[in-house]
């Protein structure tokens, strides 16, 4: 990282994680030795934050999420139902009042939530997600993540997912070369995983390297209909394959 930043090049941080706050992201890069401004990361959070900001802020949103993805949608200006109700928050808010479900990894998740975005949805809210990964990898085992919720709302709602911010969304990528101030098809991204990282930077006109240090193998990614531009064992071959 500290080559290619000599050399002049731009660098974004992508996360699909909605739990944490950017900066808390930029300090543990930054604690691994990889010095990180706030302004260097993006997460599914705040990209779903800023995209309903700029093209839906009079939505109110009922958040299937955690505290931190709510402070960050209101935070951005946008309303929130939560904040809107003055019953107990054991009770079911009004879905009257909902526009649209956002879902998130939630792990408060209770049936109170689980029926309040159901009753939202029946009655025509809009279904937004932060990210849809099925699972989410842990010390003692993968826990369920936002797909879980996802899937489950759309099989009892009889509904499809409208818009997700995060991977493989390519409006994750139209943020990340928004912040770069660059064109798509100057931008790279490097990631290890073919259906979210790779497929990701594909739909958005970027170029594309997989590094097999995680879940994909080069065999895989040479036998796809269109392979990533450059299949990499590790992220240092890159100071050698870019100008």
């Amino acid at each position: 990282m500290r080559e290619l930043r000599q050399r002049g090049k731009k660098i974004i941080f992508v996360s699909n994680k909605p739990l944490a706050p950017r900066s808390e992201y930029a300090g543990k890069l930054t604690r691994l030795g990889i010095p990180t401004k706030e302004t260097e990361i993006i997460t599914s959070a705040y990209v779903l934050a800023r995209h309903l900001a700029a093209t839906m802020p009079e939505l109110v949103l009922y958040v299937v999420g955690e505290e931190y993805l709510i402070n960050e949608f209101r935070s951005h200006g946008l309303k929130v139902a939560q904040e809107f109700s003055d019953q107990d928050p054991r009770e079911l808010i009004d879905p009257r009042g909902i526009d649209a479900v956002v879902v998130a990894f939630d792990r408060t998740l209770d049936y109170r939530k689980l029926n309040t975005a159901y009753q939202a949805l029946c009655r025509g809210a809009r279904f937004f997600a932060t990210n849809a990964d099925k699972t989410c990898p842990m010390p003692g085992g993968a826990i369920p993540d936002a797909g879980a919720i996802i899937a489950a709302l759309e099989h009892i709602a009889g509904r499809k997912l409208e818009l997700l911010a995060g991977k493989p969304s390519a409006l994750m990528m139209q943020v990340a070369a928004d912040l770069l101030g660059l064109p798509p098809q100057r931008c790279l991204i490097a990631g290890d995983r073919l259906e979210t990282d790779i497929r990701m930077g594909q739909d958005a006109g970027m170029q594309t390297a997989v590094v097999l240090t995680g879940v994909s193998t080069r065999e895989v990614a040479e036998k796809m209909p269109a392979p990533p531009n450059l299949i990499i064992d590790n992220l240092s071959e890159l100071i050698e394959l870019t100008v």
